[in-house]
């Protein structure tokens, strides 16, 4: 992602943009024209780096704004010498935009509004300025069809601010949504070009602020904040006058019969990523194979709550869920678990018995639910989490006063006291088994060397998901959780790459 902004770190919603620009207009003497001219040329200027050999573009024009944006890049790239045809969902723009595209004709330009028998010329690059922020509905007639005839052409798509179709502030689609190449956030990013749908629309990322004094900004707290490479600064110091004790011992509390495999990725995950001691409580019947696998993983066969009790003791972290199950012997270990107070990392079957008692976590806990394991845990259906992740996560970090971790395309991390902080890494692959036992480990370790709740899941979800990434690299599919294993040793030193 490309940025030009103190504020890039920042995610707004699009009504907290649209404030920015009114500030920006009614109280720094910033023009309507003259926001709409800079996002023109940012725009313009994207389109000719990416796409450098370009020569013949077509606009995609809505009424307002993103459409006025739209026009004026038209008008910049005929005084380039490009050839640019315009199609517009209307005979006339509104407010700024009108003006706009009258400048685009005085320079030369011609403009068709869109029929159902409207084609699309060929061109090497496609520019969507239907809608922008502007839209909370599905894209419904005319404008349907020009995305559909968008989406099916075979030039580049640069989307103007996000891709018209996607919600700004939920990033998901309810119909219709262009798939752009490049999307270009005017002012500030919105926070639904990080999660849910946005990953598979948004194509690369890039923000233009267009030049906004701080003044704009001001009294308009983002309503989150992107993950980026600043994170490994929280990697704990290690001193050399240290010893296993040093970095915390981990309990990893699941493993019920069939389901051994679980608690090893976890453990050894906690592991590769620094804790000194891990315990793994589980099943008799996977003790002989942990010993053999992970000598390290100090491995217990564990019948009941009263043989836990010495190991939940000794513990300072406890991770419970990895193939927990939900029945007698899993509900009573984790019942144990709880009582102790100590710091916990809560996954899985865990989540489970966990929403059928629900209760706040009594001391400094993490939750890490997937969107299934959210609606349980919330009392409603997948698709209410899915329509507004920001919303879910934030009811689930207040309503169990724990740190949580929505899991899924841009994972999301909540406190109770609502931050919210979103992931920019990630991949398709990593929707494989396992993966999630894997990042309970890497934020258990985490927790054991002394980071807090908030920044031990931050950081461990950066630490998963570039670990993703770079063991997926150009081939995703196929991806196992044990490949991010070897990888996480070197992240979790600082080394990158």
């Amino acid at each position: 992602m490309n940025v030009e902004s103190s504020h890039s770190g920042f995610l707004y919603t699009a009504e907290q943009v649209r404030r920015i620009d009114r500030a920006a207009i009614e109280h720094c003497g910033i023009a309507g024209t003259e926001l709409m001219r800079r996002a023109a040329a940012a725009a313009f200027d994207a389109l000719r780096r990416r796409w450098p050999q370009a020569r013949r573009i077509v606009l995609l024009a809505g009424d307002g704004n993103n459409g006025g944006d739209a026009f004026m890049l038209g008008r910049l790239a005929l005084e380039a010498g490009f050839t640019v045809d315009a199609v517009a969902l209307s005979p006339d723009s509104t407010g700024d935009a009108q003006l706009a595209r009258a400048q685009f004709i005085t320079a030369g330009g011609q403009v068709r509004v869109a029929a159902a028998a409207t084609a699309l010329p060929d061109a090497d690059v496609c520019v969507d300025g239907l809608f922008g922020i502007g839209l909370a509905r599905p894209i419904e007639g005319i404008a349907a069809m020009l995305v559909d005839r968008l989406n099916a052409h075979t030039g580049r798509v640069l989307a103007l601010d996000l891709p018209s179709g996607l919600d700004a502030d939920s990033g998901t689609r309810s119909g219709p949504c262009v798939r752009a190449d490049l999307t270009l956030s005017f002012v500030g990013w919105k926070r639904g070009l990080f999660t849910a749908d946005a990953n598979d629309v948004c194509g690369v990322r890039e923000l233009s602020a267009l030049e906004l004094p701080a003044r704009a900004f001001e009294g308009i707290d983002a309503d989150a904040h992107l993950l980026d490479g600043s994170i490994d600064r929280l990697l704990p110091r290690r001193n050399a006058n240290v010893n296993k004790s040093s970095f915390g011992h981990v309990l990893v509390l699941g493993g019920e019969e069939g389901f051994g495999g679980a608690v090893r990725l976890a453990g050894e995950a906690a592991l590769r990523c620094g804790a000194g001691l891990v315990s793994v409580a589980t099943r008799r019947e996977h003790v002989m194979a942990l010993n053999a696998a992970r000598p390290e993983l100090m491995a217990r066969g564990i019948d009941d709550a009263i043989a836990l009790e010495p190991l939940l003791a000794r513990a300072s972290v406890i991770a419970a869920g990895p193939g927990l199950g939900q029945h007698d012997w899993g509900r009573g270990l984790l019942a144990a678990a709880f009582t102790t107070g100590k710091t916990m990392v809560v996954d899985a079957d865990a989540l489970n018995l966990l929403a059928q008692a629900p209760q706040p976590m009594s001391g400094s806990a993490v939750l890490t639910p997937h969107p299934g394991e959210a609606a349980r845990l919330l009392a409603c259906d997948v698709a209410s989490v899915q329509r507004d992740r920001f919303a879910a996560v934030r009811e689930l970090a207040a309503r169990y006063a724990a740190v949580v971790v929505l899991k899924g395309a841009g994972s999301l991390v909540a406190d109770p006291a609502g931050r919210v902080a979103v992931c920019p890494w990630g991949n398709p692959g990593m929707a494989s088994a396992g993966m999630g036992d894997v990042l309970t480990g890497v934020i258990a370790a985490l927790l054991a060397q002394g980071l807090d709740a908030w920044d031990a899941a931050r950081l461990g979800v950066a630490l998963h998901a570039r670990a993703g990434d770079i063991a997926g690299a150009d081939a995703p599919r196929g991806l196992v959780a044990g490949d991010l294993l070897p990888v996480l040793r070197r992240l979790a030193n600082g080394v990158v790459g």
